[in-house]
């Protein structure tokens, strides 16, 4: 089967030229001694030239409209504003911001504000005490709750997709 493909690919490159020199020797030599090779090269021509003399297929003037119409009928998506919910986004907003505003509040109330020596920089940073602050009961549970509430949203949103994926189909 593999070597009758081949043979077939051999004898239209031949017919379309793109053979080699060498190949087109050893083609031609076997078309005037190998029958076979000689009805195959035949019939091969006979189908390049029924698809050189057929004229392509065109649609109809009215094809482009007659498609736009079809498509019109279907439901098409709405805007995104129309189904994007601002109240969301603005909560989504004020949580991280509060979230960032509180760290930071925690973190200003660890420093140390009583400095004595002006030589030293107003903040120093070494003696923070960052142990503290990510070792806290209440930033774990406050994490893990986010994370749960992640994976939640996560699973919705793939919910969703599954269910306009199959009602597409």
């Amino acid at each position: 089967m593999n070597e009758q493909k081949n043979f077939e690919k051999q004898l239209w490159d031949y017919i379309d030229g793109l053979s080699s020199h060498e190949e087109k020797a050893s083609i031609e030599k076997l078309l005037q001694n190998n029958i076979e090779w000689k009805n195959k090269y035949d019939e091969l021509l006979e189908v390049q030239q029924l698809l050189r003399s057929s004229d392509l297929e065109q649609p109809s003037m009215r094809f482009t409209k007659n498609v736009m119409e079809e498509i019109a009928k279907f439901h098409i998506a709405p805007a995104t504003k129309n189904y994007i919910n601002n109240r969301i986004i603005w909560g989504i907003g004020t949580f991280f911001i509060t979230l960032i505003v509180g760290f930071l509040i925690y973190g200003f109330a660890q420093m140390d504000w009583n400095f004595q020596d002006t030589s030293k920089p107003m903040v120093d940073l070494s003696k923070f005490n960052y142990g503290r602050f990510f070792n806290n009961n209440l930033v774990n549970v406050f994490m893990m709750v986010n994370v749960v509430l992640g994976l939640v949203l996560l699973d919705r949103v793939l919910a969703n997709k599954r269910k306009k994926f199959q009602r597409d189909i």
